[in-house]
């Protein structure tokens, strides 16, 4: 078979479910070292991270995916075992078949076949690999993004080989992603019996009517770029499993995914209003709400990336005006975005990502590597 099909079923067979990345990053930094890319194996925790450059000085461009996978689920849900990756009606399955381990040995595969054609090639072209995408994403890219900031790194354009198609390759290109903040909520009360409320101080009552304006406000109208921002309740949870105990403490966990519409400071400062308003006050010490930014929205204009992107996908793909969307979870591209760079998402169907029977069309497979190759090239080949 084809490089890029072994390289994909060498990477599935290895169980590197979040954040054990089982050696994957070993056999893609042997691949190319060979190849002539000077390599860094950054680790922090119980996290991988590869870092591979080829070429000194121009542009940056920067390809960018995971590691690690998801749990497989019950492996015995699966038509095959999850980490056995087989061919089946012209289709590659196993876990990690589109998010996202074809992608990665597409990129190894394009790098290795730019490097070779052209070894004195313009500009800088660079591989980050993590085994904390699925995860935390605490000592992945967001750790590394710091250290390279510290260095002064350069990156100018990242490209981000995450499942972004819809039903053939190419069909959808990621052009930015919503930011996600989450809020941790603990609302205070005293615990007594329900026949004496008078005695006791319901959290539940207390929140209720909080819940019913977070749950019912407009946060913001989006624009031409994100639809409005949205807020979810994730988790809600009181009681002692008594039915004649008024609980002592609510907990609540919720979400908000947003563009540039709002801040994420704003989103902060309006929910504490809410709940001020509501009897519920965070800062006094009793209650507590705790915040954690996932990441900022980024969005990336038309330019050299894009312009790159679409050309290389009606080339390969014969798809003229490819769908560019903001939509969907977050993604590591959030951390390279800070630096100025433009960052675009494409990758397979994602269809059957996070699924039992997780795969990807062997055409679509066979042709990723020419696709991310024919991007490199337009972006670091001179031209007269």
């Amino acid at each position: 078979m084809s490089a890029v099909f072994d390289l994909t079923r060498e990477l599935i067979h290895r169980v590197s479910v979040t954040p054990d990345d089982a050696g994957c990053q070993a056999v893609i930094a042997e691949r190319l070292a060979r190849a002539g890319f000077a390599i860094e194996h950054l680790r922090h925790g119980e996290v991988d991270n590869l870092w591979a450059m080829h070429g000194t000085d121009g542009p940056v461009f920067l390809l960018l995916g995971h590691t690690d996978v998801v749990p497989s689920g019950p492996v015995e849900a699966w038509t095959n075992p999850p980490f056995e990756p087989t061919l089946r009606n012209g289709h590659l399955y196993g876990r990690g078949a589109a998010d996202m381990k074809s992608g990665v040995a597409a990129m190894v595969v394009a790098l290795e076949t730019f490097v070779r054609a052209r070894p004195d090639h313009s500009g800088v072209i660079a591989l980050l690999l993590t085994s904390d995408e699925e995860g935390a994403s605490i000592d992945g890219v967001r750790r590394v993004a710091e250290e390279l900031r510290q260095r002064d790194q350069r990156i100018d354009w990242c490209m981000v080989g995450e499942p972004s198609s819809r039903e053939r390759l190419g069909d959808r290109v990621r052009i930015g992603r919503r930011g996600s903040l989450t809020g941790r909520l603990r609302v205070q009360g005293e615990q007594g019996h329900v026949a004496y409320p008078e005695k006791a101080r319901n959290p539940i009552h207390a929140f209720a009517h909080a819940l019913l304006e977070l749950t019912a406000m407009r946060w913001d109208e989006g624009n031409d770029a994100f639809p409005p921002t949205s807020f979810q309740i994730s988790n809600l949870n009181a009681g002692t499993g008594a039915d004649n105990v008024i609980p002592g403490e609510l907990r609540a966990v919720f979400n908000f995914r947003f563009g540039t519409a709002s801040t994420a400071a704003s989103l902060r400062e309006r929910v504490e209003k809410i709940l001020h308003d509501q009897g519920i006050d965070v800062a006094d010490g009793a209650s507590r709400l705790d915040w954690w930014l996932s990441g900022e929205p980024f969005l990336t204009r038309a330019g050299a990336l894009r312009d790159a992107t679409v050309a290389a996908i009606g080339e390969h793909c014969g798809i003229e005006h490819p769908e560019v969307s903001t939509g969907g979870g977050t993604s590591d591209g959030r951390f390279i975005a800070p630096f100025g760079a433009e960052v675009v998402e494409l990758g397979p169907v994602n269809a059957s990502i996070h699924k039992v029977d997780e795969h990807i069309a062997l055409d679509e497979l066979e042709r990723l590597p020419g696709l991310y190759l024919a991007i490199i090239e337009r972006l670091l080949t001179d031209r007269p």
